[in-house]
């Protein structure tokens, strides 16, 4: 009889793509695979998954209330499921997985998408910051199977634990299906260079504003925002004041096939995270890898892991501060080199064929090949 995991997160599953590609390459080893996450009031219905979904509705959609409600949901959902395995996603699932895999002697996997106790929400509230870390300081250690998203991350964690993480990046699957869409089709401009800034996290401290504010200096660009975030009211605010309505488009977040028919028809992708907090500094943004798969050169902020995979496969260039009126030095120089532009398409193309979920899911079936 196959085996029954259950997988869970704190998001709403629509954009979550790593955890998609991980409750599928589940699937393929047999598992019968529940995701869990949560219903927010503006959340999209969810496309078609080859496995099952719940999502649950809350009282509350923030702040520590939500985080207090989540978990107990959790822990009573998992408690009244007869499982054989449990997948935690990011310290905020951890706490109910943990009770119940020490409860009911269930196996459980812990998969950390980012280094989380140094996220600048919980830098700037080190009282909540403790907590999250006294959660983690009392379960990590006593893990076996644990995954992370890049080295620089995983490092972090064996020197604190002196545990052996396993790596995996949130790259995309290699897909066949062509691009349809065209600009005119997707309501975006065809006569202007077209600089894209997606994700589902679009944040404080991730260089939005700064791109925003370059576009006063670029005439033949405009800046497309594709996803959500907690600045995105800030940005569409900003983008009033500074009469820029006609240099910035918003779009809300988008299923991956959906997004990536957007990435397909900019110009340049940018990932300018700030060197504010650990957890940026070492991070290996999903879109970097968006943009590779779409052919999509790259601006990028100078981040050690986001440095490796440019300077590796030479997909794109830098900036070397936030100053706006330097990105938008950057992008000009960018736009206005068609043969470097061409080189870095190429490029990026080529590095797709190596830099895929196909190639990446191995780690996870050597991993979770022992509990089938």
């Amino acid at each position: 009889m196959a085996k029954k995991v259950i997988v869970s997160v704190t998001n709403d599953l629509v954009t979550d793509q790593r955890v998609d590609k991980v409750c599928r390459t589940l699937g393929s080893l047999g598992f019968v695979v529940t995701l869990v996450g949560r219903r927010k009031t503006d959340s999209t219905n969810l496309d078609t998954r080859t496995y099952q979904t719940h999502r649950m509705r809350l009282l509350w959609e923030k702040g520590p209330l939500f985080y207090a409600e989540y978990n107990l949901r959790l822990f009573f959902y998992l408690l009244g499921n007869d499982v054989q395995l449990l997948v935690s996603n990011d310290l905020d699932t951890l706490l109910p997985n943990y009770l119940i895999h020490r409860l009911c002697r269930k196996p459980l996997v812990y998969d950390s998408h980012e280094y989380y106790t140094e996220t600048p929400e919980l830098v700037s509230r080190k009282r909540v910051q403790h907590i999250w870390k006294a959660i983690e300081r009392s379960i990590f250690p006593k893990l076996t199977d644990i995954f992370t998203v890049n080295e620089s991350i995983a490092a972090l964690y064996e020197k604190e634990y002196n545990i052996k993480l396993n790596v995996v990046r949130n790259v995309p699957p290699l897909v066949e299906t062509p691009v349809t869409e065209t600009r005119s089709s997707l309501g975006l401009p065809s006569g202007k260079h077209i600089i894209m800034m997606q994700g589902a996290g679009i944040n404080i401290q991730r260089g939005a504003e700064e791109a925003l504010e370059a576009m006063q200096y670029l005439d033949d660009c405009v800046l497309l925002i594709v996803g959500g975030g907690d600045v995105l009211d800030l940005l569409r605010k900003k983008t009033i004041e500074l009469g820029l309505s006609d240099k910035v488009i918003f779009v809300p977040k988008q299923p991956y096939l959906r997004l990536r028919e957007y990435s397909a028809n900019a110009d340049i992708g940018l990932t300018i995270d700030k060197d504010t907090n650990m957890n940026y500094r070492f991070s290996l943004p999903n879109k970097l890898f968006d943009y590779i798969h779409s052919g999509l050169p790259v601006l990028a902020s100078r981040l050690p892991e986001i440095c490796r995979i440019l300077e590796q496969y030479h997909v794109g260039t830098f900036i070397e501060n936030h100053d706006p009126q330097h990105i938008a030095h950057q992008i000009s120089l960018m736009v206005n080199d068609p043969e470097q532009m061409a080189r870095w398409k190429a490029s990026a193309l080529l590095a797709s064929h190596e830099l895929n979920w196909q190639h990446e899911e191995k780690v996870l079936i050597q991993v979770y090949s022992k509990y089938v």
